[in-house]
């Protein structure tokens, strides 16, 4: 029922070069990782894996890495990438609520904001669990529904298709009881919360990167005419403005859970 809202995410997360946001969460793509203490020849599966933070760090930890996206945009260049590391992952494009692997394929299986904007949670949540092996390890980072990112994404949404009747809202994830009744039928859960560290020179250049990729501002740059740009960049920098320092420098501190579980 939500092909068309997964076709047109495909599209939309791949519209600028990724990478440059992907640097902004390099805090949690480490401790996403070294909480789920890889060892040398881990089965490892990194679900919407996005540009490869994970997945390359997991693979410079020895794990056999498989990962996937919806975005094949986004897999090209997390190939590109790995290419360039000399790292070896398996990468494709896949659903996350449809994965294309085998049950009990993997050791470990991680996504580090990507599955949750999968429209269909309990489908997320079984398809984690059903390629997890018994006493194998799940982690997953998603951002808090109160914290900045929360306030950001519903700033946002007015500039934004609207989800489609049933879909899941990704910001959904972040609360604790929400991730334990989704994955504590197969998981043994636990979810501890974090913050992820935005530091920037100024709100320019922090628009400057959100503006040109950040899939979702660059598509909704592409489908407003000069009126609506004015009112996305506007309501950006008000949203930055209470994270801007006396010297135009920004630091946010943006709160999310990080969810991790073993399978039962």
């Amino acid at each position: 029922m939500f092909e068309e809202l997964k076709q047109r995410q495909s599209v939309v997360w791949g519209a600028g070069p990724f990478e440059r946001v992907q640097g902004m969460i390099a805090d949690m793509h480490d401790d996403l990782v070294a909480q789920l203490d890889l060892q040398p020849g881990d089965r490892f599966l990194d679900v919407g894996c996005g540009t490869g933070g994970v997945a390359e760090r997991a693979a410079a930890r020895g794990a056999k890495v498989t990962a996937v996206d919806l975005a094949p945009a986004l897999v090209e260049t997390a190939k590109r990438r790995a290419a360039e590391r000399g790292l070896d992952i398996d990468y494709s494009v896949g659903d996350a609520e449809a994965l294309e692997f085998d049950d009990a394929s993997f050791d470990v299986v991680a996504s580090s904001v990507g599955a949750i904007f999968a429209p269909d949670h309990a489908a997320v949540a079984r398809e984690l669990a059903r390629v997890t092996r018994p006493g194998g390890r799940v982690g997953i980072t998603a951002w808090h529904p109160e914290g900045r990112i929360g306030d950001f994404f519903r700033l946002m949404a007015p500039f934004q298709p609207p989800l489609p009747d049933g879909a899941g809202s990704p910001l959904r994830w972040g609360d604790p009881a929400y991730a334990r009744e989704l994955l504590g039928g197969d998981f043994d859960v636990e979810v501890l919360e974090r913050v992820s560290v935005l530091e920037m020179d100024s709100v320019d250049e922090y628009w400057e990167i959100m503006s040109t990729s950040f899939g979702p501002i660059v598509t909704a740059l592409e489908r407003n005419d000069d009126e609506g740009k004015m009112r996305i960049r506007a309501a950006f920098f008000a949203d930055a403005a209470s994270d801007t320092r006396a010297d135009g420098s920004i630091r946010q501190e943006r709160t999310y859970v990080l969810v991790l579980g073993r399978r039962r």
